[in-house]
């Protein structure tokens, strides 16, 4: 089961936009640490590591630096709500920053981790009130964070059924069985959504056409 999600992808572009690197240091604990936990080599750490000190010379990312980020690749759109739960989800201390580590890990995570990790990931970004379960009303929220970022011309081709925010998180929890005041768990969200990959393509933000276009353009 293949797992897509936007992040990934915007986590690698603003590595690549951060210019050329300045000297620090990356400890031994950590990068040890990083190299167990994730894909990436010594090397690619290293050299990731300065360009993220080189743009954030404070060793963390701000909220607003990161929904900055989601605005430059998001012109057309309104990211800002999109881009605040996913900098929820992986503010692990909940300190308001991001640091080396939490970027790493969001990065592997939503590019390369495992269908199950990435999973998790979701879950998280949809426990709003990070109290362990979810209820309608914040799949309702997340999901409308994520209708913001799709254009109007682009919702005109989405099926009947889930063209709306409210359509969508109807069809999501009717598929979980849940009472309206009901709440899911992480087991079955997990369990849920590798079950059914309708579900999986209902949960996640797939970058429209003219996004792909757009960012195909940037590479050239």
């Amino acid at each position: 089961m293949q797992l897509s999600w936007t992040l990934g992808h915007n986590l690698k572009k603003v590595t690549e936009k951060m210019g050329n690197a300045k000297s620090g240091a990356l400890s031994k604990e950590l990068l040890e640490e990083l190299k167990m936990n994730t894909k990436y080599s010594e090397e690619q750490l290293y050299v990731w590591y300065q360009k993220f000190l080189n743009e954030c010379p404070t060793g963390r990312i701000s909220q607003e630096q990161f929904e900055n980020i989601y605005a430059s690749f998001f012109p057309d759109a309104d990211p800002k709500a999109y881009a605040q739960h996913v900098f929820r989800s992986f503010d692990a201390n909940s300190d308001g920053t991001l640091d080396f580590k939490e970027y790493i890990v969001a990065l592997h995570l939503t590019s390369s981790g495992k269908t199950v990790e990435k999973l998790e990931w979701a879950f998280a970004l949809y426990d709003v009130d990070r109290n362990g379960t979810i209820t309608k009303n914040e799949i309702h929220e997340i999901v409308k964070s994520i209708f913001n970022m799709i254009s109007k011309e682009d919702q005109k081709n989405l099926p009947d059924d889930e063209n709306t925010p409210e359509k969508r998180t109807e069809k999501i929890w009717d598929f979980f069985g849940k009472k309206e005041n009901g709440k899911i768990t992480e087991g079955e969200f997990i369990q849920g959504v590798m079950d059914n990959k309708n579900i999986l393509r209902l949960i996640q933000f797939d970058e429209p056409q003219k996004v792909q276009e757009r960012l195909k353009e940037k590479k050239q």
